[in-house]
């Protein structure tokens, strides 16, 4: 069976309207509302890609959370694709195998300890990650594999694109804090928090990291 004929790779939903890119960096839009670009830096100042940028209002967010990306963990050349992937809390991932060879994906990460036994090319097996927090994945046979999955709580994720970009739409104004994350952050959990104020207006904020 082809890896986009699989049912749970569901074609890309669209939040209000519509989720696009814009400006290199990719827009996650829950609802009208402000929109913030944000910029993740290491301490030289290059780009951090693939930085996992969360922003949690004071107010909550209501109703599910769909993001406009598959809800799929490839194995593709022996790696993990994509290498990271942003889900909301309770999501059903799916992880095809596009490879010639078998595949047994583990975690021993605490949001989600499981481990799938081999299945091989063409075949695709699942996991539900109902607790938000980092997943570290990796393969019992190929131990080079390597790949993360940041299970979240809020509309308002996604990850840095080449550039360090990501822009995050639809919340309303107010107090707030945002988390980035990345699996070489040198900080407790691989992730660090500020507080923000979302204004009315579109923002750019820029937060730098220290990577290992």
């Amino acid at each position: 069976m082809a890896f986009r004929s699989f049912p749970y790779f569901l074609s890309a939903l669209t939040l209000a309207g519509a989720a696009a890119l814009a400006g290199g960096a990719f827009v996650v839009q829950a609802a009208a509302g402000a929109s913030v670009r944000v910029q993740v830096v290491d301490v030289n100042g290059m780009p951090v890609r693939d930085a996992v940028v969360e922003l949690h209002h004071a107010r909550g967010a209501s109703g599910p959370i769909r993001f406009p990306w598959k809800m799929g963990m490839a194995q593709k050349g022996l790696q993990f694709t994509p290498g990271t992937l942003v889900v909301a809390q309770g999501s059903t991932v799916a992880f095809p195998n596009l490879d010639q060879v078998r595949h047994s994906i583990y975690s021993f990460s605490k949001p989600a300890r499981f481990e799938i036994d081999l299945y091989g090319r063409d075949q695709t097996r699942t996991q539900s990650f109902p607790i938000t927090g980092s997943v570290k994945l990796g393969c019992n046979i190929h131990d080079d594999m390597r790949g993360y999955i940041r299970v979240t709580d809020t509309p308002y994720a996604g990850k840095t694109d080449h550039n360090g970009y990501v822009i995050l739409a639809g919340m309303a104004a107010g107090n707030a804090s945002i988390t980035v994350w990345h699996p070489q952050l040198r900080s407790p959990a691989n992730e660090m928090k500020s507080a923000f104020n979302v204004s009315g207006a579109a923002q750019v904020h820029k937060i730098k990291v220290t990577l290992r």
